[in-house]
């Protein structure tokens, strides 16, 4: 059975372990190598099966790993075009990187992965819809001022979902952030707001969705019981029941061996 573990999920770093049969794939390497490495080992998960790395966009706390990861293990790169050019313009992955451009769909690893449209101020930001060796399907779709339609589309096909929840807009407009970060993160390009990911939930149970983890939280502008409440509160409105219509869950900032099977 296909399994997901969120290793990170923050701003401080985001990664998740995507299990087929006796392979997987990584998406996103946020953190340092020694952190995922940990992370993995703390899930008796080694970076030994991971045969891809799918990268969303080029911002720190998605690639920190990426250089030091990529001179000690031969893992192909998949991500757009945009994304590449980034990293390899800023000396983010090392030369002997085998680098891919994902323009559409590919098969690795007997996996099918489709790269999806975010909406982030980055090159050329991504989430991914994946099917697994065993015929599940899952999306992660995070950094994103709002869902595109190729990721509503991509999360209403989805057995699970990773689906952004980053900010409460009283908690940002009222926090410390200054006026200019707090305009970009709220922005059409920024990230996904506790409301608008609330509103957009009961659509895709509706549609067929029946596991949510909700990622990219702010530790500084959110709270895991705030996010929770909202969504569930958007979800009991349209009459369905948690863990009967669907399971929700929180992706961790730090691994603590918490993983989804679906």
């Amino acid at each position: 059975m296909a399994k997901i573990v969120p290793l990170f999920s923050s701003s401080k770093g985001n990664s998740y372990y995507i299990q087929g049969n006796s392979t997987a794939i990584l998406v996103d390497a946020g953190r340092n190598l020694k952190q995922l490495e940990a992370a993995l080992a703390l899930n008796d998960l080694s970076m030994r099966a991971v045969r891809a790395i799918f990268v969303t966009h080029e911002h720190t706390d998605h690639i920190s790993a990426l250089k030091v990861l990529l001179k000690r293990y031969d893992i192909p790169v998949y991500a757009s075009k945009g994304t590449l050019s980034e990293l390899t313009r800023t000396d983010k992955v090392p030369a002997s990187a085998r680098l891919n451009v994902i323009e559409d769909v590919i098969e690795t690893a007997d996996f099918r992965v489709e790269r999806v449209e975010t909406s982030h101020d980055a090159a050329e930001s991504c989430g991914y819809f994946i099917e697994t060796p065993d015929g599940r399907r899952l999306s992660v779709v995070t950094d994103t001022g709002y869902l595109t339609e190729s990721a509503k589309a991509a999360i209403a096909r989805s057995n699970l979902a990773v689906v952004e929840s980053n900010h409460d807009l009283n908690m940002l407009k009222n926090g410390p952030y200054p006026y200019i970060l707090k305009k970009r993160i709220l922005s059409d390009s920024g990230h996904l707001s506790n409301p608008a990911c609330a509103e957009a939930l009961p659509g895709f149970v509706e549609a067929g969705l029946t596991r949510i983890i909700l990622g990219h939280l702010s530790e500084e502008n959110n709270l895991p019981s705030i996010a929770v409440s909202e969504a569930m509160r958007s979800l009991n409105a349209a009459g369905m029941v948690v863990d009967s219509d669907y399971i929700l869950d929180v992706a961790p900032v730090e691994s603590n061996r918490k993983s989804m099977t679906f």
